[in-house]
């Protein structure tokens, strides 16, 4: 059984777009190398064939992952979500009690994450911290080097 995930419409999209991709684009082409590889002569001493071959089976690979993360991909109703609390798509504005640094993070799926536009994973040491948090509550994040305290200063959508 395939792990449930939680998606925004937009990464859903994006989920589907690879997959299709590397159905549609990358599948054929893997065969169209594999063909002429074989074309060339004793595959039993063609290294071309070997590494089309092996880049096939790791094009299959990725594509298998894709589909079992489709198969569990649940899409978020953000009409549905408390804007108390700090929960999945929760933009958050926190700041670090040990530097006052301020910084403001969206919480997404493993799948969205993408640290330069602001957006972390709900399983990351910091989302797994915030998730629950209402405004002015302090989140204690454990990290290698101790715990890091930060304070809950805003939550929107």
């Amino acid at each position: 059984m395939s792990k449930v995930s939680y998606y925004t419409a937009e990464g859903l999209k994006k989920l589907r777009e690879e997959l299709n991709y590397l159905k549609d684009v990358e599948r054929p082409n893997a065969s169209r190398a594999i063909a002429e590889a074989r074309d060339k002569g004793d595959l039993s001493e063609n290294a071309e064939y070997d590494a089309a071959k092996e880049a096939q089976g790791m094009l299959e690979m990725k594509i298998a992952k894709l589909e079992e993360a489709l198969a569990g991909a649940r899409l978020i109703d953000e009409s549905q979500l408390d804007n108390s609390k700090v929960l999945v798509l929760s933009k958050v504005k926190i700041r670090n009690q040990t530097n006052g640094m301020e910084v403001t993070y969206t919480l997404v799926a493993d799948g969205e994450a993408d640290l330069a536009s602001g957006k972390i994973s709900v399983n990351s040491p910091i989302g797994k911290g915030l998730l629950g948090k209402s405004v002015g509550e302090v989140a204690e994040v454990q990290v290698p080097n101790g715990i890091m305290k930060f304070d809950v200063l805003e939550i929107s959508r």
